[in-house]
Formats: structure tokens, sequence, C-alpha cells
């Protein structure tokens, strides 16, 4: 740890007023110090990983981080803010905020450390202890291990300086509670397969503890995952509770001895990733929830998972315990939340072959000229010389890829519904879809079947000396003979019916009606930015283009649902430009890259601003992308591509319309935002306090310029 954080790298006096603000302070001291090679890009990937979920935990703590191709070596940066800053904690701002950097091929030995940090954070003592250094090198000492938690605060007091507001007893009052209660001599970074004492009262009922096994994960696998594995170990020790935790991090993952998940009472899952082998669980009570559960709050899944137990509730068979669809939501979801899900999950699958397959397919007749779909394959005849052949090439391995969409849609919903069982029937039905023509339509049903037939076959009490070839064999056989029955036999040709009805409808849009349509997709698109309701307009405009050959109607539809999701991202970079006044430092630092996410077809770029002020931005950008949808239809603009934004104009039809279109939304949208924003009257002494902060600002930029 001696060479991830020093000195330079702490800032005991953090003041930024926002996490992306204090994310850039902490990264410019990194690039200051050859870690970080590219500021902004390193910023972007930490966004992105903000996004996925907040890093803010209970406790007064912010831990933002992500791997990087623009780091160098693992890095570690530490900030103190007095006055706290929001990462999205349940119980407010933090005071203590850890940027994590990390190589795209760190190794694990770097990753190791930082698990060792995660799982410090959550010692009540060492937080205490960052609380009350008074200098940046004792700070990093503290972290790298070099000096005790006690040393660091005794070399505090002699000093004097421990700061009045972030004494012993206040400091601990903002630990989270679950971990408040664990015993503050809790040993940091403990193993995974630390066990606990039982209580006076388990002694007393002379038995033996109870004992969970679990399993942490979370997406990028540095700092959640085992935070929520030493907050579910100190919960347990607090409650008497045996408790074995498997960490499925970055740095890879040692299995659990098989004795022990045979000897456990119940099951935590604390996991925002699929966990691996699952299937070892199989049969036993089980709590499962995301990764932040396990960190927030460990003892009430304890008591949640003993009361399972109490009750005899057991998962059925291996591939029966909750889906990853399931996994993110709450217990108390109703049919028409879980079924969003379902799709959602065959949709996230597909859209990359859609990416992929649209391209490859647009690019081919870009070089090979619009009979490139005419063209012999290229097994039979390809010159290497010649642009026809590499055209040609390149739409038929896109119609390959594009051959795959319904399948993978179908597989994938029910896999959202039934886990892996669910795959094999579901790509079956998706793949009959296919060959009798009902489309899209066809491997939406196909997908709910499969899952559907999957889950009820799985109730079916089945003898222990089955169930091993249960997930192999026998629910493979019956669930895709059944899913292959009804697309078939009894609802194939109705839903090819409809598939045909569909597309006719499509065929038919002229005049105003098309502008209507390209209106509503333009609303949809910018009214989440990125969420369902924009996700339900882009599948419904990459489905029309999902064939060999796509009607012009399906074309347009494409072409005016991506224009309309560039507007929200031009449109609040252009207004940062125009008129900066109106925003903060920070959100004007975000307009710059809004700019290149606008111009790459990334809605998500305008999220930071409709997250501060949604009434403004969020119907501002609506009224312009229903302008740009309408515009791009009534110019008969034409796109085969799914995606790519500005990059791919030279494959759009009417290429040149479809830019003004986009211009005019852009337009419209900054207007409406600049109008909006103006008419907001500050509340007093705002403005002076928002003159200081660009001042300092200012006076910060010319003092260190930003890195390139």
């Amino acid at each position: 740890m001696s060479e991830m954080i020093t000195a330079d790298l702490v800032d005991l006096d953090l003041s930024a007023e926002s996490k992306e603000a204090a994310a850039r302070a902490l990264a410019e001291r990194m690039v200051a110090k050859g870690r970080v090679t590219d500021l902004d890009g390193f910023l972007a990937d930490v966004a992105a990983r903000e996004a996925q979920m907040p890093t803010g935990l209970d406790g007064g703590i912010g831990i933002p981080h992500c791997r990087s191709e623009h780091v160098t070596e693992p890095t570690l940066a530490f900030g103190r803010s007095a006055a706290g800053i929001d990462f999205g904690a349940a119980d407010g701002p933090a005071d203590l905020i850890f940027l994590i950097a990390a190589p795209a091929g760190a190794d694990d030995a770097h990753l190791t450390i930082l698990s060792s940090l995660a799982r410090q954070l959550m010692n009540a003592e060492f937080t205490d202890a960052l609380r009350g250094v008074s200098d940046a090198e004792t700070a990093a000492a503290l972290v790298r291990g070099d000096v005790t938690p006690a040393e660091a605060l005794e070399g505090a007091s002699a000093d004097g300086a421990f700061p009045e507001e972030a004494s012993p007893e206040d400091a601990s009052a903002g630990q989270a509670t679950d971990t408040a209660t664990a015993p503050a001599a809790a040993s940091v970074g403990a193993g995974a397969g630390s066990t606990t004492p039982t209580t006076p009262e388990a002694e007393a009922t002379d038995a033996r503890p109870f004992r969970i096994v679990a399993v942490t994960s979370c997406p990028t696998g540095i700092a959640h995952t085992y935070m929520a594995a030493e907050s579910l170990e100190n919960a347990g020790r607090a409650a008497g509770v045996e408790v074995t935790v498997e960490t499925q991090g970055s740095a890879g993952f040692t299995r659990l001895d098989p004795a022990v998940i045979a000897a456990a009472d119940g099951v935590v899952f604390a996991h925002d990733v699929p966990v691996r082998e699952k299937d070892r669980f199989a049969g036993k009570p089980t709590v499962d929830v995301g990764v932040k559960a396990g960190i927030n709050r460990p003892a009430e899944l304890i008591s949640e998972v003993r009361a399972k137990a109490e009750r005899g509730e057991k998962t059925a068979s291996a591939g029966a315990a909750t889906t990853p669809v399931d996994r993110a939501g709450d217990s108390t979801e109703g049919y028409g939340t879980k079924l969003r899900k379902w799709l959602m999950s065959g949709v996230s699958y597909m859209v990359p072959f859609v990416a992929a397959g649209g391209l490859l397919i647009a690019l081919g007749f870009a070089i090979g000229g619009w009979t490139v779909n005419k063209a012999p394959s290229v097994m039979d005849h390809f010159v290497w010389t010649q642009s026809d052949s590499w055209g040609a090439l390149l739409f038929q391995i896109g119609g390959m890829a594009f051959n795959f969409l319904v399948p993978v849609l179908a597989g994938y919903i029910a896999y959202g519904m039934a886990d892996r069982p669910g795959l094999v029937p579901g790509f079956v039905g998706g793949a009959i879809s296919l060959s009798i023509n009902a489309g899209f339509l066809g491997g939406l049903a196909a997908g709910l079947i499969a899952g559907g037939v999957v889950l009820a076959i799985q109730r079916v009490n089945i003898p222990a000396a089955l169930r091993g070839i249960m997930p192999v064999v026998v629910i493979p056989l019956i669930s895709s003979a059944v899913v292959g029955f009804l697309m078939f036999v009894v609802i194939g040709k109705p839903i090819a019916a409809a598939q045909k009805g569909m597309t006719d409808w499509l065929n038919g849009l002229t005049g105003t009606n098309a502008v209507l349509l390209g209106a509503l997709l333009g609303l949809m698109m910018c009214f989440d930015l990125g969420g369902p309701v924009n996700k339900v307009a882009y599948t419904f405009a990459t489905a029309g283009i999902a064939v060999a050959s796509p009607s012009d109607s399906a074309m347009k539809i494409m072409a005016a649902v991506m224009a309309a999701g560039m507007v929200p991202p031009l449109a609040m970079a252009l207004a940062t430009t125009v008129r900066g006044k109106l925003f903060t430092p920070a959100e004007r630092e975000n307009g710059k890259a809004a700019w290149v996410l606008g111009a790459s077809f990334i809605s998500e770029g305008a999220i930071p601003f409709a997250a501060a002020d949604p009434l403004r931005v969020i119907p501002s950008a609506m009224v312009g992308g229903a302008v740009t949808g309408s515009l791009s239809m009534m110019f008969d603009a034409t796109l085969r591509a799914p995606h790519g934004g500005i990059f791919v104009v030279p494959l759009i039809g009417n290429p040149f319309l479809y830019l003004i279109a986009i211009a005019a939304g852009v337009c419209v949208s900054t207007a409406l935002v600049v109008v909006l924003k103006g008419m907001r009257k500050p509340a007093q002494g705002t403005a002076a306090a928002g003159a200081a902060e660009s001042a300092a600002a200012g006076e910060k930029g010319n003092q260190q310029p930003v890195a390139a």
C-alpha cells in the first residue's frame, strides 16, 4: 500500500460541493502524480460506474471507484469534507471520500489490498481516526496501515488539532446502525471464513449457533464486495451467528468448502452481478438482495434468513432460487413490474447483437453499394482487391448477427424469469418464431412461455435422487418440447399474423400519421434518458430494422429515434456554452462531455442536468425531442444502423435534412431550458455565493490548468 496512497493524494479540506466535483478534485491529484493519463476519460469511467449504483454508504462514506484504461497503476486518493457531499447514501452526505482507481488489468495483489481497505471502512475506530487526523501524512499512513487508529488519534490529540465537530463520539454516531452495534474491536480485514462466538442466550439453550453462508459481489468487484462481507461478519458476531462469506470480487474468489455449505442453516446473497455456481446453495433458506443491503442492513438480513429457516422455507431445486431479475427488485412488486423487468432482461442482451449486426450491414451497403444484398455468398465468390466483395462480407456477417436477435431475446426473457434452466427452451422458441415469420412479437411470446413452463416444472416435488439431472436433462427436454408444440401448432400462426399486421401498418404510415409517430417517439426518447420508456421506444425502432430487408418506414422510425435521443445532451451542452451563468461549475464541466455523448447518441449524457433540475430540464428536452422526431419523419430520413450518432451520418438517407432536424430540436430545447432557468429567482445570498464560487473556480483554473 506504500505506493498506492501518499500525502500528495490526501485532501483534508475538500471544498467540492458535488460528487462530480469531488471526484475531479481528487482525480487531479492522481493526474499530477502521473497515475492517471486522461482526466476526462477517467472521470467518464467513474461516472459510468456511479450510474450503475450510487457509491455512498451509511456512516458518511463515499467510495467512487472504477477500472479504467486511463489508470497507470492502482491508486487511492482520500478527501475529507467539512460540509459533506451527497453520494446517494440513505442517511445523508458523506464526509469521508475515497476515490479508488484501478487499471483495466489490475493484478490480484493490488486488488487484495483494496479489498482490505474496503473492510477497514466497516471499522468505527478506523473512520473515527480519519475524521480526527490533522495532517495529510498521518491520514495516508493510517490508510496504508503504517499506523493504527489509536496512534493516529494520539498524534492528533498531541497536536491539539482534533476537530471539535469530528470528535470520536460524534463520528461514532455517524456510523451505520448495523455496524455500530458490532464490537469496536472487530478485527479489520478478517478472513472470509471467520466465525463468531455464541451469545449468553445461545449458550443457555445448549445448542450450536445458527450458521449462515453468504456470497457478496458488485459490478466492479473492488469495494462494495468486501464491505458487505465485513458488515455481515460484524453483524453476525453481534447476533451470535456464525457467518462465513465468499467474496466474488475482481481478484477472483475462493469457493466455500462444500462441508461448510452443507452445514449452513441459511444463505445470504448480497450481489449486483450473478452469483457464480449458484447451484451449490440450492435447498436452503435464502435471502437474495443487492450488495448495498449487505452493507447497510446486515442485521436485518440475518434476522430474515433465520425467520425463513424457522418457517421451513427452502429453495425447491437448483435454479429455483430467486432469478437475476427478482434479485434486483422487491418481493412486494406486482406482476406488471416483474413483466417489465423480464422483457428488459431480454432486450438488454439483444441490443449488442442489434448494434453489431446493424452497423455491419450499414457498412456493407456503404462499401458495396445498395445491391450488396443480392451478392452471392462470400464462400463462393470473394476477391480480395474488390470493394464489392468486402461490402458483401460485412453485409453477410451482419446478417448472421441479426439471425440471433429473436432467439437471444426469447432466451434471456426466459432467463430473467427462471434463471439458466430457461435458456434452452427460450432459445428454441425464439428460433421457431424466426422460422415461422412470427418475428419480434413471437420472440416475446416464446420467452414468456418458456420461462413460465420452466417455473411450473420447478414447482413439482422431485425426489432427491433425480434433482441432479433436472437442470441438465429433464427441464430442457420437457420445456423445449412444450414450447415447440405451442409455437408450431397453437399460437405461432396468430402471432405471425399480428407481426405481419404491425409491419403493414408501419409501411402504411404517411403524412400526418408519420409526423405524429415521430413526435411521440421523440417524447419517449427524452422522457427518462435511457430509462424504461426510452428503451421501449428504442426497442420498437430496432425491432423494425432487425430483418434482412427492412422497410423504408422501419428505417425512418430508426432515424427519428436516434435523432431525438441525441437532442438532450447536445441541448444541455449548448445551454452551458451560451448561458453558462445559469449553471453550476460542475454542470459546465459536464456540458463539455455532453457534446461528445450527444453526438454519439448517448442520451444518458443529460442525466446530471435532469437530476439537478428535472422540472426544467426534462420538459425542455422532451419538446426538443418531439420537434426532431417529427421533422426527421417529415424529411423522410432513413437509417439502417441502430446506433452511432453523427458517425453514421454518411449511411443516412437525406443526411443534410436529418442534421437540420437535430439542430432544430437542440435549439428548441436550449432556448426552453435557458428561459426556464432564467425565470428562476435565486434566494437571498445565493447569487453572491455563486459568484464567489465561480471566482474561486476561475482562480483555481488560472493557477492549475486541467490536464487534457
